[in-house]
């Protein structure tokens, strides 16, 4: 049997790896190489897991998974003291051998896709420091057994699909600080038992179907800081008066647990600075005393039934920091007055709508506290200015290197460490008045300088909880240490995986999302950690590998053979799938795993559309670039003729108002397309009624010409032609600067071929496709699609952008709407009021235009040539603060939103020397600038 060079590689690797392994054990603990082996074939692959044991190492690692073992061998055995893989696609089940690791002190899984319940053998490795579970799809009860590791100092399994109790053994977890059980499906009784726990700090167990009571013997917890249990169901339970003892308590939160009775007394808790217990029914009134509680800086108790009045010296008598702020969020209740000065500091938000207090009509501040909600949360993006301005192409990006912005050293160029990072439970609601502040506790934790630490985004997700994307950098000495050494980056690693943080009551307890190596750091192999092994250790090592080589040759044999059978099957298999190999050569082909990374096993944070072919997801790939990636659902309208069509055509299409492809998988039973990300999302959200935010007129005609730019190309230069089919406003895309791009092609065909008599085949489809409301009439009747049906659907798209009306909406057709309108001399009636000031003759021309486009009979619209002319023309015609499209480049991080990322100011028309009173229909035109 003759072997390709490939086969004698593999074969390679697997000695090598099968030497290293049997190496190991020779010294290692038998019952612990079981477990070994009982892993490594439930979960990994071990060439690519472990593949980098060092005889000089005692720990194996590829960056991503870590095993170790204690050199301090007392028994006469190495054992296993670190099983860390977090974050590496695994998706088998946990072994019951897990238990004979006898020395384990840290048992890392977190962000997996691990499914089965939690071995109950866990509970006999006594050593045990650190569970942490989170982030799978573990079902099953939690068991009783783990309740006897007293050495026990962190318990994080939420984010999976526990069921069951909570058991009563957890009381007996002496050394537990940490207990973070949120995000499964628990319910019965929270046992009062765990009040035993002295050394608790933090107990988060919301968001499961947990009922009864709360435990009054909670006022025993001395060291608690946060108790975090919303959104259970205590079915009228109320809360103990005893909590009011809590003496360390930074945070409460019991929002949403059914909860009835009195708003409890908690103002003997000097460092209480977030309260939250909204949406539930308490009732009575607001205890005065809240106003000694010198901390606090969230108070929600909005969605209640609570009734009397509200002392204003709950915000007077504060002494707030330059930028602190006070959330007191009292909405929808009965209260009736408010005692004392109505007249909030600039940093205390106070929110009374839906409060009879709100019906009196000589109110003060009415507009100010009884209005739409205003403040209290952030999501924005951290940046940080430099004022020395750095050559452009000096520093090699191309390599992940970027210059340092808050480097003392001018320009200095460096590779960052790239890491997520988030707050489980911070102790505040917004976040720019502790940025710096973090800034400090972070780099001190890690022995850095300020400067090193940059947050190049963060975003509150549900919870409410603080994700954040952090850059370290290395430390300046000059301008040829622009790296981190080895060393260094394992001792940063180890910092975040080992949970040796200094506790901090502001910010709460944190979790490791990634810890990502590009650039020079993309091939570091963990260097020799601890105490090397000894020369009879060594000389134990490789006798007996020796011994066992023949067998391993003779095992190869059997292992190629049927390693080729598996080969000769996988080609098999992609010879009968899709031609896509073929025809799409340029664009780059992910596997799953690539996707499954990007999107944090597709996280429903990372979500940011959804639409007949499935959900779309916004994903960062392993060199930092940020993409869309839409999955395909099972049973989508849409199929494999669509997801091929989608990929063909945009293979070759390049326009800049065309929305990009940059790969696809078609993996696994799985079809995904990858596309440059959209920050902006599209031209439906910002035309919904629902956005907070908007566009003027200037930016709306510039949206329209790319789209009809974007469209033009299809039609004219692309060869053959390219019908789209289904232009619509959600299919029209906004970037960064608010460029316009067309997307989605999954419903595209070529024009077809004319004979020489100048028909078209008999094959064409005729089953209609597209979006009612913007479907080309004669199309219906022809069922013939022609460039003019793109012509309509995009005049349907320009009235909405006119309007912000639907196309079709409660019965009413918008061409309908717009023509009478427009006959009757009430055109400017039904134009959208949100876009601001406009030049009447530009709006008129536009409409004129939009309905040309939305003729009846398709010979009597203009073509796609004539519609960009007339929009630029009238461009020119629009005043130049009309124009101003200042919108500076901007990242977001999650679903990027008008509202979360833009703001708007007006200038004066009469600073316009271009501009006349009576060419607007009223005051100024608002101008976009970055927020």
């Amino acid at each position: 049997m003759r072997l390709r060079y490939w086969e004698w590689i593999y074969a390679l690797l697997f000695c090598c790896f099968q030497f290293q392994l049997i190496a190991v054990a020779q010294i290692t603990d038998p019952a612990e190489v079981s477990a070994l082996m009982a892993i490594k074939s439930n979960l990994f692959d071990p060439l690519k897991h472990l593949k980098n044991w060092n005889k000089g190492d005692p720990c194996v690692s590829n960056w991503t998974g870590v095993l170790c073992f204690d050199a301090a061998r007392t028994d006469g055995y190495l054992h296993v003291r670190e099983l860390q893989l977090l974050n590496m696609n695994l998706s088998g089940t946990l072994a019951p051998e897990l238990g004979q690791f006898s020395q384990l002190k840290i048992l890392d899984f977190m962000w997996n896709d691990l499914r089965g319940s939690i071995p109950k053998e866990i509970g006999n490795i006594a050593s045990l420091k650190l569970i942490l579970l989170n982030g799978n799809k573990l079902s099953g009860s939690l068991p009783a057994e783990l309740g006897y590791l007293s050495n026990l100092n962190r318990l994080q399994i939420d984010q999976n699909n526990i069921s069951g109790t909570i058991p009563e053994s957890f009381s007996n977890l002496n050394s537990v600080r940490h207990i973070h059980l949120n995000n499964n499906s628990l319910s019965g009784q929270i046992p009062p038992q765990l009040s035993n726990l002295s050394t608790l700090l933090h107990m988060l167990l919301d968001n499961n179907n947990l009922t009864g009571y709360l435990p009054p013997e909670f006022f025993n917890l001395s060291e608690l800081r946060i108790l975090q249990l919303d959104n259970n169901n205590f079915s009228g339970a109320e809360i103990p008066t005893s909590y009011g003892n809590l003496s360390a308590l930074v945070k409460l939160s019991l929002r949403n647990c059914s909860l009835q009775g009195a708003v409890p007394d908690l103002s003997r808790i000097a460092n209480l600075s977030y309260f939250d217990l909204s949406n539930n029914q308490l009732n009575g009134s607001i205890p005065d005393s809240y106003s000694d509680l010198p901390s606090l800086q969230k108070l929600s108790l909005e969605n209640n039934n609570l009734i009397g009045s509200v002392a204003a010296k709950i915000w007077q008598n504060k002494s707030f920091g330059a930028k602190a702020q006070l959330v007191l969020d009292l909405r929808n209740n009965s209260l009736s007055n408010i005692i004392g000065d109505l007249s909030p500091l600039e940093n205390v938000i106070l929110r009374l709508q839906g409060n009879p207090i709100c019906s009196t009509s000589n109110i003060r501040n009415k507009d100010q506290i009884c209005g739409p909600e205003a403040g209290g949360d952030d999501n924005a993006q951290k940046s940080t200015n430099s004022t020395v301005i750095c050559p452009i192409h000096a520093c090699p990006i191309d390599n992940n290197f970027e210059y340092v912005p808050a480097s003392p050293l001018p320009c200095f160029c460096a590779s960052p460490l790239r890491i997520g990072y988030r707050l489980k439970s911070p102790s505040f609601s917004y976040f720019a008045p502790y940025v710096y502040q973090f800034e400090m506790y972070l780099t001190r934790s890690l022995n850095l300088d300020l400067y090193q630490l940059s947050i190049e985004s963060f975003v509150w997700e549900k919870g409410p909880r603080l994700r954040m994307y952090l850059k370290l950098f290395p430390l300046e000495r000059n301008l040829h240490s622009s790296i981190f050494n080895t060393t260094e980056i394992i001792r940063i690693r180890d910092i975040f995986t080992s949970w040796t943080f200094p506790g901090s009551d502001l910010f709460g307890p944190y979790e490791l999302l990634n810890f990502t190596l590009l650039g020079p750091y993309s091939f570091v192999n963990r260097e020799t950690q601890g105490k090397s092994i000894s020369k009879g250790i060594l000389i134990a090592i490789v006798l007996p590998a020796i011994a066992v080589a023949a067998t391993i040759s003779a095992l190869l044999t059997l292992f190629i053979a049927r390693r080729q059978a598996r080969n000769r099957h996988t080609l098999s298999r992609k010879h009968f799938s899709s031609k896509l190999y073929i025809k799409i050569d340029g664009v780059k082909s992910f596997s799953f795993r690539e996707m499954e990374l990007a999107t944090n096993h597709f996280d429903s944070s990372t979500q940011v559309g959804q639409g007949g072919y499935g959900n779309v997801y916004r994903g960062i790939l392993a060199d930092d670039t940020i993409v869309a990636i839409k999955r395909a659902k099972e049973g989508s309208l849409q199929g494999q003729k669509e997801f091929l069509t989608e990929i063909e055509m945009l293979s070759r299409l390049h326009h800049r108002n065309l929305v990009s492809l940059v790969g696809y998988c078609d993996e696994e039973g799985e079809q995904m397309l990858v596309y440059e990300f959209m920050p902006n999302g599209s031209l439906q959200d910002w035309l919904s009624a629902k956005s907070k935010g908007t566009l003027n007129f200037g930016v709306r005609l510039q949206v329209a010409l790319g789209s009809a730019k974007g469209i033009l190309y299809l039609h004219t230069e692309v060869h053959p032609p390219i019908f789209h089919r289904d232009i619509k406003a959600s299919n029209i895309l906004l970037d960064s600067k608010l460029t316009a791009k067309v997307s989605d092609f999954g419903l595209s065909r070529l024009a077809p071929v004319m004979d020489d008599e100048g028909t078209e085949p008999v094959n064409v489809s005729t089953i209609v496709k597209g979006t009612p409301g913007y479907l080309d009439p004669e199309y219906l009747l022809t069922r013939k699609f022609t460039d003019k049906s793109d012509v309509y659907s995009l005049g349907v798209v320009f009235l909405e952008i006119l309007t912000g009306m639907r196309p079709i909406s409660h019965g009413k057709n918008i061409v309908r709407e717009v023509n009478l309108a427009h006959e009757s001399g009430t055109m400017f009636v039904v134009i959208d009021s949100r876009m601001g000031s406009y030049p009447s003759e530009c709006v008129e021309r536009f409409v004129a235009l939009a309905l040309r486009c939305c003729q009846d009979k398709p010979e009597q619209r203009p073509s796609m040539l004539d519609v960009v002319r007339e929009l630029e023309n009238i461009l020119r015609m629009m005043p130049e603060t009309g124009l101003d499209l200042s919108v500076s480049e901007s990242s977001y991080f999650g679903e990027s939103t008008p509202s979360s990322s833009l703001a708007f100011v007006s200038r004066d028309p009469v600073s316009s020397s271009n501009m006349l009173g009576s060419d607007l229909v009223s005051g100024s035109i608002p101008t976009i600038i970055p927020r």
